[in-house]
């Protein structure tokens, strides 16, 4: 339980070290993209599968998410990754809950959702 615990505080920091890695000006739109997506899902309270679905709701979690972390960091140039997690170990941060934010992210997928169906009826 520990090494799973030490494993989910180590993704977390990568999360933030991806979101200060993006603040950096000398970095491209495409890893700037990818960082994107990659909070975006991570921070979305709407999960690609619903975690109530035994087994399978976690596959986003155990899988989805680390492999979008994973990329992410795969196209972001060394030394800036470096120095965004040398500033993530020093300058951790909390988000605060937020409904409207919440609400919003409901309203992307919920829009996402609606072009994909759209454009496959059609």
């Amino acid at each position: 339980m520990e090494k799973l615990k030490e494993k989910v505080k180590k993704l977390k920091l990568e999360l933030l070290a991806l979101y200060y890695a993006y603040q950096d000006e000398n970095l491209n739109n495409l890893p700037k993209l990818m960082i994107t997506l990659t909070l975006a899902y991570a921070l979305s309270p709407i999960d690609l599968i619903p975690d109530f679905i035994p087994v399978l709701g976690y596959l986003d979690d155990l899988i989805i998410l680390p492999l979008l972390i994973i990329l992410s960091i795969k196209i972001i140039p060394k030394d800036t990754m470096d120095k965004a997690r040398d500033r993530a170990s020093k300058e951790p941060i909390k988000l605060k809950e937020n409904k409207i934010t919440a609400m919003i992210f409901m309203l992307i997928w919920l829009l996402l959702v609606l072009f994909i169906v759209k454009n496959n009826l059609d």
